[in-house]
């Protein structure tokens, strides 16, 4: 409530202390909470390592935003050595409990040959399973497959399908957040782009 200012003023620091309490406590909701407020710097200094520690015990008790989180860190070298193996890891285990975010990164890994075998077919299943959840990102994705025929038959209408999904997911997340002026858990502000991970 007092990271996102819901029916309190929007304060980090208190954010942190509750978050540190039950983290403290063995709470993965709380550890994951704690590991981005270090990622993000909100109500402490900004420390990687320590986003790092706390996702990992979040992650490790199986929550699929602590894993996905966690996969980021591996993914892009903050707080760990950068590990496209160890990201692709962490993004299966939060994908295959239905994770959206964590799906639509795995698409990527398997889109690129990032810690995987390149694999349009994978990047394809995940993609879809994570567009099917409403995620921007990967119905952007799935229609720049349908329009390149990489890993699908060429198909101009499903590509402008999913295209349009895409726009109009866009352009609700876009009016709630400016309604409820709150952002996504460690996303850095990259979702969006074609072929992006987030």
């Amino acid at each position: 409530m007092y990271e996102f200012g819901q029916g309190v003023a929007q304060d980090y620091a208190k954010a942190t202390e509750w978050y540190r309490k039950s983290a403290e406590q063995g709470n993965y909701y709380g550890q994951n909470g704690l590991g981005i407020m270090y990622e993000k710097g909100g109500g402490v200094a900004q420390d990687y390592a320590k986003a790092v520690e706390w996702y990992r015990k979040s992650a490790e008790q199986g929550y699929a935003s602590a894993q996905c989180n966690l996969g980021n860190m591996y993914y892009r070298g903050r707080g760990v050595e950068q590990d496209y193996v160890k990201a692709v890891e962490w993004y299966q285990k939060s994908a295959e409990q239905g994770h959206a975010s964590a799906q639509s990164y795995l698409g990527y890994m398997y889109l690129f040959g990032e810690g995987v075998i390149q694999d349009y077919a994978k990047a394809t299943e995940w993609y879809r399973k994570s567009a099917e959840q409403g995620n921007a990102t990967a119905q952007c994705n799935i229609g720049y497959k349908y329009d390149s025929d990489k890993g699908v038959k060429q198909d101009y209408v499903k590509a402008a399908e999913n295209y349009k999904k895409y726009t109009e997911t866009k352009d609700k997340a876009e009016k709630t957040d400016k309604e409820k002026d709150i952002s996504d858990e460690a996303n850095d502000g990259e979702e969006g782009t074609v072929f992006s991970k987030n």
